[in-house]
């Protein structure tokens, strides 16, 4: 057991319940039958979500069903019972999904070539058929939103492209819904919770790929700029639930082609902004008009 106080442990359990219980009720993430289909990989991500999502179902107004599902990709060395022996131990219903991915992966990848983004797409589509097979309504994934904001800049700076991991996605077949409980959470938080709660971690490399180093570098500027300002991927993400489709570039969301001026209207008083009255010795007024922006400019 981690040394975390239990007052602090407390406190961060409700910080986690409370973080995923406004996500999940801001994107109805779960509603009333729900049959949610649990990935669990076997890193601290999934294993906090489950836990939590158990602890809400427990005391949530609406009734739903949890299903935990692991993908076994044939990995050399994965530790095929660990999983197994946690799931018994909780008495939930659990599915073991075998498929060598792995050997299709290392056939395609050249050596040396991260294998992370064709490793994702199949296990993606494995676990979309298993969830129409089992009948989840569901399927809940652990990215929390240090993972959302990294996809965010990673998306920006190496595919040109303003995306991310939206909370709730509906797949492009509209077979299947994915929903991201973790995504009010901060890594930081899981971290902590996990050690203090000891869950038998598998480790992601066994497939001896190293992380994308595209990702890496994003999440070194990201802990860069929080040793400033640690609010700031806070803001970030606070920014991408605030999108103003005027006030950017793609005509495809916005219809910049038909605007047209509207005069017919009273006309209202033009506005400069603040502080651009100044007195004699450069102190900024604070009545911001059309004259006042006349005088400063007579005034340089």
């Amino acid at each position: 057991m981690s040394s975390l106080p239990k007052l602090e442990f407390n406190k961060l359990q409700k910080r986690l319940r409370r973080h995923m219980g406004q996500a999940i009720d801001d994107y109805k993430m779960i509603e009333e039958g729900d049959r949610v289909m649990v990935c669990l990989s076997g890193g601290k991500d999934s294993y906090t979500m489950l836990d939590i999502l158990i602890n809400l179902q427990n005391s949530a107004p609406i009734k739903f069903d949890l299903v935990a599902v692991n993908m076994d990709q044939k990995q050399p060395g994965y530790p095929e019972h660990v999983l197994p022996e946690y799931l018994d131990a909780l008495g939930l219903e659990y599915y073991i999904v075998n498929k060598d991915t792995y050997s299709i992966v290392k056939q395609k990848i050249p050596e040396g070539k991260t294998t992370c983004g064709l490793c994702s797409r199949l296990r993606r589509g494995t676990l979309y058929a298993f969830a129409e097979d089992i009948g989840a309504t569901k399927i809940a994934l652990g990215h929390h939103k240090d993972d959302i904001v990294q996809t965010l800049f990673l998306n920006m700076f190496y595919g040109a492209r303003l995306s991310a991991m939206p909370p709730k996605l509906l797949s492009d077949d509209k077979r299947n819904i994915v929903i991201r409980p973790l995504a009010y959470c901060r890594e930081s938080d899981i971290e902590a919770f996990s050690e203090h709660k000891e869950f038998p971690i598998i480790p992601c490399n066994l497939c001896g790929s190293q992380e994308n180093l595209q990702r890496q570098n994003i999440r070194k500027m990201l802990m860069d700029w929080e040793k400033t300002d640690g609010s700031r991927i806070e803001k970030i993400f606070s920014s991408m639930q605030k999108i103003a489709p005027s006030q950017m570039a793609d005509p495809n969301l916005f219809d910049f082609a038909s605007l047209a001026i509207d005069r017919s209207g009273e006309r209202k008083e033009y506005q400069f902004g603040s502080a651009l009255k100044v007195d004699a010795g450069g102190v900024p007024a604070s009545t911001p008009v059309l004259a006042d922006f006349i005088e400063l400019v007579e005034l340089n």
